[in-house]
């Protein structure tokens, strides 16, 4: 626990310096660098979507660059094993007694940023074995629980146009993530700037801002960022309004296939808290709720078939929520 009002603002004094390092090698996408640091200072996963060559890979590395956090990729390929991830019990012998026993070999998952890259290019059997270190924070392996490192932070990528050989996420593990982030194309200046920066000598130099310290103590800081009761039950309404056996939202009753539960409420108001803490404020306002719920909510919200025959998204379905529900 943070113990002065100079401590705090100390460490809020990061912040800024942070995004301008990653800012050093991402060109553009402050709504997608926004909403990575949001899970991160919430404590959550994100999911990054985007078709390829839109630097999520390099975002990733870049931050644990500039957080100094011990940094792992996962390439996922449709032969990789859950021991891959998680790691698996080798047999040791001691040379001056000969006793032999099995001593857990850690996998990559222990690491305190972990990149799990094309996510989905792996089966449903290695993609499960992130659950519980996602949920838990610990792997268990032969009966024995090994924690992971603190802070964990997994990043997943996917490849949004490109099925052949897939394996699309269940929703069990969707929903796992605290958001599920979508990077788009750049405008022309931005990608006219990455071209310029990319294609020459200059090499930029990256530097460390936040240590993993630093990091545990703003997730605690993060909880204490206030939110009104009004604003707790405008979180609470829109995310039962999600649900189509009981939602007054024609848009949900008409093409909702199934809603969100009780962890799209606690998602939505963590990172709205993030969000308001990353801005410098301790109170979380409606627009931090209004700017996150997309991404909280479009992987929790389920469609049905009208909706993908009138080319309908789980995007579409959120705005028509916020619209609809009263603050």
């Amino acid at each position: 626990m943070i113990s002065t009002e100079t401590a705090v603002h100390a460490l809020l004094a990061k912040l800024p310096p942070l995004r301008q390092e990653i800012a050093k090698v991402i060109v553009g996408q402050e709504a997608v660098l926004d909403e990575v640091l949001v899970a991160l200072l919430a404590g959550g996963h994100a999911l990054l979507e985007g078709v390829p060559g839109l630097a999520k890979t390099l975002l990733v590395r870049t931050l644990a660059q500039a957080t100094d956090l011990p940094f792992r990729r996962i390439q996922f390929t449709p032969d990789l094993m859950p021991t891959d991830i998680l790691g698996t019990e080798i047999l040791e012998e001691d040379h001056g007694t000969g006793h032999r026993s099995f001593k857990f070999n850690e996998g990559p998952i222990f690491a305190s940023l972990v990149l799990a890259d094309e996510i989905n290019r792996t089966p449903p059997k290695t993609q499960a074995a992130l659950l519980e270190a996602m949920q838990e924070g610990h792997v268990t392996y032969a009966g024995q629980e090994h924690a992971l490192p603190k802070p964990f932070f997994l990043l997943a990528t996917q490849n949004p146009i490109e099925q052949s050989g897939t394996y699309p996420l269940p929703e069990a593990q969707l929903d796992r993530f605290l958001l599920y982030i979508r990077i788009g194309y750049p405008t022309e200046q931005e990608e006219l700037a990455v071209l310029s920066g990319t294609t020459g000598t200059a090499r930029p130099e990256v530097k460390s801002v936040l240590a993993g310290e630093d990091v545990r103590q703003l997730q605690q800081l993060v909880r204490q960022v206030s939110l009104s009761p009004e604003l707790l039950s405008f979180v609470n309404r829109l995310v039962r309004a999600t649900r189509p056996a009981t939602s007054e939202v024609q848009f949900i009753r008409d093409y909702g296939r199934w809603g969100a539960g009780p962890r799209a409420g606690q998602a939505l108001i963590l990172c709205a808290k993030a969000r308001a803490l990353l801005q410098g404020r301790f109170a979380a306002t409606l627009e931090d709720i209004r700017a996150l719920a997309p991404a909280v909510l479009r992987h929790r919200v389920l469609l049905n078939f009208n909706a993908e025959a009138e080319n309908l998204t789980s995007d579409d379905a959120v705005a028509a929520l916020l619209k609809a529900v009263a603050v």
